[in-house]
């Protein structure tokens, strides 16, 4: 009853990731987007969870879910309604890039499926007991990939700056009301 239940959790977790990603693409409001995201980030939280990785799953909802989560809302906020202005006018560089990311990962897909139908992913990797650990995903972030880890904050910080400027520069941009038009509209 424990393993039923155990892939239960599993293909609602799964499905509502897979659900919460179309959302994230498909919604035309960044601000549910955002939501949808954070949707899929809880849902990978719970993931990680039946993967015995619960310091992973802990990180995944306060780091992610909550705090940059918080950071993009913010941005989404202040950028108002011009936040869809970079999307009008139909298809650009990004979207054929978001394609192109699209097809590899597909292709990805199919290659590691391949792979494992014939048997070459058969053995199973050695995994320690301290996988998942804090003492283990520091080691690794701090060793290993520290460069990597050192760019993504900078990447972060040159997000914010740019949400920053590009708001700024949205509020300039805004017609200013008139006397004229404000007392109009109280004469009404």
């Amino acid at each position: 009853m424990g393993n039923f239940l155990v892939w239960v959790v599993w293909f609602v977790a799964a499905f509502a990731c897979l659900g919460s990603a179309a959302a994230v693409v498909s919604f035309a409001n960044p601000f549910y987007s955002a939501l949808a995201l954070i949707g899929n980030l809880g849902s990978l939280a719970v993931l990680y969870l039946l993967l015995s990785a619960e310091f992973v799953a802990a990180a995944q909802v306060l780091v992610y879910a909550g705090a940059v989560m918080v950071m993009f809302l913010f941005v989404i906020a202040y950028l108002g309604r011009h936040a869809d202005a970079p999307w009008a006018g139909g298809p650009s560089w990004q979207a054929l890039g978001a394609v192109a990311a699209a097809g590899a990962l597909m292709v990805e897909i199919v290659v590691v499926v391949g792979l494992k139908a014939s048997g070459r992913l058969a053995k199973a990797p050695d995994v320690g007991v301290a996988f998942g650990s804090p003492s283990e995903i520091g080691r690794v972030f701090l060793s290993d990939h520290l460069l990597a880890f050192e760019i993504t904050s900078i990447v972060l910080l040159a997000a914010a700056v740019g949400g920053v400027v590009l708001g700024s520069q949205a509020h300039e941009d805004e017609p200013k009301p008139s006397s004229g038009s404000a007392a109009g509209t109280r004469a009404k």
